[in-house]
């Protein structure tokens, strides 16, 4: 199950940086993340700072 990122993210770039198979993009003012590249590793997750990602 891929990881998504909420509306909570300040648009550090933190789990942009720590996604091993970078599926994490800057959209706009926030980041998303591509469902079919995410590989569910959970390390964006530990990485950001605000608690903004979530699984599901």
């Amino acid at each position: 199950m891929a990881f998504k990122i909420t509306d909570e993210c300040v648009g550090c770039g933190t789990c942009a940086g720590a996604c091993p198979v970078g599926a994490i993009s800057e959209a706009g003012a926030k980041y998303e993340i591509d469902e079919a590249a995410c590989i569910s590793c959970g390390t964006c997750a530990d990485a950001c700072p605000a608690n903004a990602i979530t699984e599901g």
